[in-house]
């Protein structure tokens, strides 16, 4: 590995500058979670889910607690998960505008109630809906447990990930090809 770029100093703010740094490394699918009920709704882009576990099935997203989502995800105890796909970023890049509150978010979007009363954007690679079996508050963050309760899922294979500080659209068949452009035997990724 070359000689990195960047040096640790004992400053807090320098060192958070450079793990910020050092995260924007990390690719990550682009979600955004929606929250509320009625009028009173809200939703955020994030990078932050993962899977806890398949049996039983459990997500985890990190959210900031300063967050517009985190409070209506703590007093309702349920949430929206939208996995967004690759043509899609006009829709992470509105609900992460700072500028936009609440239902003002949803305006000009396609979006429903899902069965438990949070707003789900249609249109999405996959949509759950998840019960919220704990939150773990740590520093700035909390780390919420997602109990699934419904999920549908698209047929399209495209995704949005967030890289280095820009979005990336993934293609199933555009990739495939560029695969076998620098000769990856398709057969191990179809």
């Amino acid at each position: 590995m070359n000689k990195p770029d960047i040096h640790l100093v004992d400053a807090d703010h320098e060192i958070e500058r450079q793990f910020r740094l050092v995260m924007r490394r990390l690719p990550g699918g682009v979600c955004i979670i929606t929250a509320g009920q009625g009028e009173n709704i809200t939703g955020m882009t994030v990078t932050s889910l993962t899977s806890l576990s398949a049996s039983p099935p459990r997500l985890l997203v990190s959210i900031n607690r300063q967050a517009s989502a985190f409070a209506p995800i703590a007093r309702h105890r349920q949430f929206g998960v939208n996995i967004l796909g690759s043509d899609q970023q006009a829709l992470a890049e509105r609900f992460s505008n700072g500028q936009l509150r609440g239902r003002e978010r949803f305006e000009g979007t396609d979006w429903t109630y899902g069965a438990s009363g949070v707003p789900l954007l249609r249109r999405s690679l996959a949509v759950v809906e998840c019960q919220v079996e704990e939150i773990i508050e740590r520093h700035s963050h909390g780390i919420i447990v997602g109990r699934l309760s419904s999920m549908e899922v698209s047929h399209r294979l495209s995704g949005l990930t967030y890289w280095n500080g820009q979005y990336v659209q993934i293609d199933h068949e555009a990739d495939l090809d560029l695969l076998a452009e620098v000769s990856i035997p398709l057969a191990h990724v179809r």
